[in-house]
């Protein structure tokens, strides 16, 4: 599988018995159905995400991709309790994609998310 933003291979990596894929280039993740829910409820599971979250912020640009798992056009999604995070979802099997540093930032929800949450602005 190659990574939707940048097309480079995913890796596949395993954190207590749960599978994901890691871009070998951009650090993005790639989830399958539900697995960044039951991967947050993990203590110490924000390892998998080992990229740099200001490549991050940069591979996040980029809006318009394709699921890698099934190619449909994935839609754009913003994490209603943490609006900062901007992540894509595919429609047809449910994965998501987080950009580098997004999973680590979904895990931990502080008081200082809810304020970079009001002054982010509106995803479109």
């Amino acid at each position: 599988m190659n990574c939707p933003k940048c097309n480079s291979k995913m890796e596949q990596v395993v954190f207590e018995g749960i599978e994901i894929d890691r871009c070998t280039s951009c650090k993005g993740i790639w989830f399958d159905i539900l697995e960044h829910e039951d991967l947050k409820k993990l203590k110490g599971s924000e390892v998998i995400d080992s990229g740099d979250p200001a490549t991050g912020d940069e591979f996040n640009k980029i809006e318009d991709i394709n699921c890698p798992k099934c190619k449909a056009k994935m839609i754009k999604l913003v994490d209603p309790k943490q609006t900062h995070i901007w992540y894509e979802s595919c429609t047809i099997c449910s994965g998501v994609f987080f950009d580098a540093g997004e999973f680590s930032d979904f895990k931990e929800e502080t008081l200082w998310d809810h304020i970079k949450s009001w002054n982010t602005m509106a995803r479109t």
